[in-house]
């Protein structure tokens, strides 16, 4: 039936389920401890809205990060984060099957490490061992989330969704806050995590399976390609251009899109990578140094700083950096 995959993403089971994945790491948030005075009336109430369809997103909060590129994050309502969910739940398995291998970010079983294993692997294919040269296509999509075109994304979202109460009720949350008509996504949702991939599988599938393309990896808008031969990855990206244009209405980043020898470090998921090596951006140890700074000043404390330090510890690992953790460890100390 049509409206089989409504009825699945508000039932009180999915809701459920969907409320206890928005409240992970923030049961001690007061917007949580507010909605669980009455947890089981709050759902049915959301349930209630859903059924009848006057269910509609909370303003968005918004604020501004500055690390390292200034970007305006979306905070949405915490009923509306079990609303996000309760959507994936549903959706993200009749999507996540056609996405390609190589596709990282948000998604079971992937992610950074992931991502970066396959580029290593990917990297001594391509320079047979490290013996032969190796070029790198590094690119990404100019302000993705906020170039997301959304009849383009409903029209993908149709082929495999016919029940047009979920399709509108994803329109509800595309359209919340934005201030273009018809384009961009909120940068901070769930859901816009996740339809960041069915938009981009489009290229994937158009790099894979058009051109044939080998070591290609993309991790939410960045993405990478290896190959022996320069002038084939010019032409791969002039074509990969034309394309996003034409058929995703978004375009090639001009000033982040190049190629580069691998030789010269491939800024990629966090790190740099070199043939033999990976090296941490200057970004993350500054800012692991700064928090430091903090503690010392008494603007931090030792268990926050313990806390970032650890999790930064854990990141740092995937890189050469043993003399540095030993260093910062050594500072953090002082």
């Amino acid at each position: 039936m049509d409206n089989e995959l409504y009825s699945q993403i508000i039932s009180v089971r999915n809701l459920i389920l969907a409320w206890k994945k928005a409240r992970k790491h923030k049961t001690k948030k007061d917007y949580v401890k507010e909605f669980e005075k009455d947890t089981l009336g709050n759902l049915l109430k959301l349930q209630r809205e859903l059924i009848e369809q006057t269910y509609f997103p909370k303003s968005l909060v918004t604020f501004i990060l500055r690390d390292p590129k200034t970007r305006k994050i979306s905070k949405s309502a915490f009923r509306d984060r079990i609303v996000h969910h309760a959507i994936v739940n549903i959706i993200e398995p009749l999507f996540d099957k056609g996405f390609i291998y190589d596709s990282c970010a948000n998604r079971i079983e992937k992610g950074n490490l992931f991502a970066l294993n396959r580029f290593d692997e990917f990297k001594r294919k391509v320079s047979k061992n490290n013996i032969h040269k190796c070029f790198v296509l590094k690119a990404d999509i100019k302000h993705y989330f906020q170039e997301v075109n959304h009849e383009v994304l409903i029209n993908i979202l149709k082929r495999k969704i016919k029940d047009e109460n979920v399709l509108d009720l994803i329109n509800k949350i595309l359209i919340n806050g934005q201030e273009e008509i018809n384009r961009g996504m909120p940068l901070g949702n769930l859901t816009s995590q996740f339809f960041a991939n069915v938009y981009l599988n489009e290229l994937d599938y158009f790099v894979k399976h058009k051109f044939g393309v080998k070591y290609y990896l993309r991790y939410v808008d960045d993405f990478v390609i290896l190959h022996e031969n320069e002038e084939q990855l010019k032409i791969w990206k002039m074509r990969i251009d034309e394309f996003l244009r034409q058929e995703l209405k978004i375009e090639l980043h001009p000033d982040k899109s190049r190629i580069i020898l691998l030789s010269q470090g491939v800024d990629f998921v966090g790190f740099r990578n070199f043939y033999h090596f990976r090296l941490l951006r200057k970004r993350n140890i500054n800012n692991m140094k700064k928090k430091i700074e903090m503690f010392r000043y008494d603007l931090m404390s030792k268990d926050k700083l313990l806390e970032s330090f650890h999790g930064w510890t854990a990141y740092a690992k995937w890189a050469n950096t043993f003399k540095l953790r030993r260093n910062m460890l050594t500072l953090s100390a002082q």
